[in-house]
């Protein structure tokens, strides 16, 4: 497999990765929805910097030494979930006039924070490059060089889905935004944040 083939069949893989309704998906939207379209962006951001940083790890040795060991594995692993139900459990539990107050106070920055973590504490994105990336970068490819190239196939994708999330998120704002949908919004996606965390505390 020659370099050009590589990068489109990792392309396609990560792709159906991409379209996969997941944690990432739910954390966009949710975002766009109660706070905006900047602090949506922050998230986005986030999560892709998260990518890219695992992709440069993969290609780096880091990953699979990470991969290697049950102890590191298991902290990463204990810590992400941790977070995510923490995180959820806030969605659920806030009330009503609370839920205003995150509206006006999440800003790019809170939202870049709150995706990179998602996604740096999740070791599942670090056992996906472990187990996939060497199949795609050919014998003679720089590993480091390629590992990055195809890290970044992978953000550029996330990026496209990310833009269509966050403009059908703002075409449907009128009617979303409204009190009752953002409480039921926030219950929906605390629940499935809660959902992620607790899969991954007791996912091998």
């Amino acid at each position: 497999m020659d370099i050009t083939g590589a990068v489109l069949s990792f392309a396609a893989v990560v792709a159906l990765l991409t379209l996969t309704p997941g944690l990432d998906t739910a954390l966009i939207l949710r975002t766009s929805l109660v706070a905006g379209r900047r602090p949506a962006w922050g998230v986005v951001l986030g999560i892709q910097l998260g990518t890219l940083t695992w992709g440069v790890l993969t290609a780096a040795g880091l990953s699979a030494l990470l991969s290697a060991s049950r102890l590191a594995y298991d902290v990463l692993r204990w810590a992400g979930a941790a977070y995510l139900v923490w995180m959820g459990l806030r969605m659920l539990l806030a009330k009503a006039q609370e839920t205003e107050v995150v509206q006006e106070t999440v800003g790019f920055g809170r939202g870049f924070g709150r995706g990179l973590l998602t996604n740096l504490l999740n070791p599942k994105v670090g056992a996906f490059y472990v187990a996939m990336l060497p199949q795609f970068i050919p014998a003679d490819a720089p590993h480091a060089a390629m590992g990055l190239l195809l890290a970044g196939v992978h953000v550029a994708e996330g990026l496209v889905w990310s833009t269509v999330l966050i403009a059908f998120a703002s075409l449907m704002s009128g009617f979303l935004r409204s009190p009752s949908v953002r409480r039921l919004l926030d219950r929906v996606t605390g629940v499935v944040i809660v959902g992620f965390g607790v899969r991954l505390a007791f996912q091998d």
